[in-house]
């Protein structure tokens, strides 16, 4: 093993060359300087030493003023201090300036060698607590960075799930093909703009994407039916919110969703169903997305009619604030321009199979084209 390297400070050279000779005797490398002024200069210039033995009156600048200097400009080297004068208000200021050990002259060899054993095993031990301290922060910014890493790629796994379901929905309805991937650009766009953080968009955006999933549950002779609904009928098809809810409300990661699922049909004047709910009884998700959903049911062509243009719809959606909508969200979404839900309802046509999480990353770039 390398030799432990001790520096002694102390401005009587008999006491230099005694600790000198009795410590070198014990194996340790020693290095010895007459003042406070030279210890500062030889830590610069090498400061790898196990321990400093440093007398506290010296001339100039004392030893307790070195002590207080090597504990800011080299943290967690040990220092012993010695000292003729045996005065217990001496001995507790250093130690509470940083000192771990104290002793007194003339010390006995014994004496010496044990207190500068006890202080350099201190000091290994100090440094083998950093060292172990610096590993365990590294493992553990390392696998810290592998976990993100996996939630990050199941999180994208559950997404492709949702947008399996929703196209499952797709092919049973091909009237609203498409909708559930506009209707969240335009939900998330909307949210976005009133400065929701990224977990309320992305619940947000899966309570949008999955609004519908409970008609999967609605007979093909109701939810096909090209006509109008006659009022039995309409009654099952409303049983989709709670329907969609029950259903989705039993994965783990889509609770919050399943809320803006159950709630996406009420209105904020309480005329929606299926349960009534009024102004801040709804999520504010569903609120959000009432909004958006009406958007896209009116762009949208029908066998039985055409679809209007954005600036009508945006029309229509103003006249029924307060009614039908969350007038604050409506003054947000008025305050968004026009052509973001025509580019956004372009885009939609030719995203790539993660189309949920293109859908989160999309509205920066609509916020870009608003100047925020």
């Amino acid at each position: 093993m390398p030799q432990q390297r001790i520096l002694i400070v102390d401005d009587e050279e008999a006491v230099r060359c005694v600790v000198t000779a009795l410590l070198e005797h014990s194996g340790y490398e020693i290095t010895s300087v007459a003042g406070a002024e030279e210890a500062v200069t030889r830590l610069q210039q090498d400061p790898d030493y196990d321990l400093v033995l440093a007398d506290i009156m010296m001339p100039g600048v004392d030893g307790l003023n070195l002590l207080e200097q090597i504990c800011t400009d080299h943290p967690g080297m040990p220092v012993v201090m010695c000292s003729a004068v045996n005065d217990i208000h001496v001995a507790t200021s250093a130690f509470r300036r940083g000192a771990i050990d104290y002793i007194l002259k003339p010390f006995e060899r014994a004496e010496l060698q044990s207190v500068v054993m006890r202080a350099v095993e201190h000091g290994r031990l100090r440094k083998q607590n950093a060292v172990y301290r610096y590993n365990l922060e590294s493992i553990v910014a390392a696998r810290t960075g592998r976990l993100r890493s996996t939630m990050q790629d199941l999180e994208r796994s559950y997404d492709t799930t949702l947008e399996a379901m929703g196209d499952a929905l797709d092919l049973r309805d091909e009237e609203t093909e498409g909708h559930s991937k506009r209707v969240t650009a335009y939900a998330i766009a909307l949210a976005r703009a009133m400065g929701l953080d990224a977990d309320e968009l992305r619940v947000i955006a899966r309570g949008a994407f999955l609004h519908d999933i409970g008609k999967i549950a609605t007979p093909d002779r109701i939810l096909l039916k090209p006509g109008r609904l006659n009022a039995d009928e309409m009654s099952i098809m409303r049983e989709h919110c709670e329907r969609g809810y029950q259903m989705v409300r039993k994965i783990p990661f889509l609770r919050e969703a399943a809320e803006i699922v159950y709630a996406h049909q009420e209105c904020y004047d309480g005329s929606g169903y299926p349960r009534g709910l009024r102004g801040d009884e709804i999520p504010l998700g569903a609120r959000i997305f009432a909004i958006a959903d009406t958007l896209d049911a009116m762009t949208s062509d029908r066998p039985y009619r055409k679809g209007t243009t954005f600036p009508e719809a945006s029309k229509e959606i103003a006249h029924c604030s307060g009614g039908q909508f969350d007038p604050q969200i409506v003054e947000v979404f008025l305050g968004l321009p026009l052509e973001l839900w025509s580019d956004l309802r372009a885009e939609t046509v030719k995203q790539s199979p993660s189309a949920l999480s293109a859908t989160l990353r999309r509205p920066i770039v609509a916020q870009v084209r608003q100047g925020s």
